[in-house]
């Protein structure tokens, strides 16, 4: 079973979430640990980051044998999400 690895600012993001948009994104967070490809996960260009849209949420993560790192969290149409993504590397 793979561990869950998430940012600080991903976890005070969540907790900032309606308690029925952060049930749906909890619950997708924790499908990835069963399977961190799903097929609607998309691999983000030129960097080792995937992404996954739940509702009107993007999570950004990358996955290794036993590891998810939870990346990035926001809104799917801001650009603070992918800003956030390209500090980090």
């Amino acid at each position: 079973m793979r561990r869950l690895v998430p940012e600080k600012s991903v976890l005070k993001d969540l907790k900032d979430l309606p308690a029925k948009q952060y049930r749906q994104v909890v619950s997708a967070i924790f499908d990835l640990l069963s399977d961190p490809y799903p097929h609607y996960s998309k691999p983000l260009q030129g960097c080792p980051y995937w992404r996954i849209a739940v509702g009107e949420y993007r999570v950004v993560y990358r996955a290794d044998d036993d590891t998810v790192f939870l990346v990035a969290f926001g809104k799917r149409n801001d650009g603070a999400v992918y800003r956030a993504v390209q500090r980090k590397q």
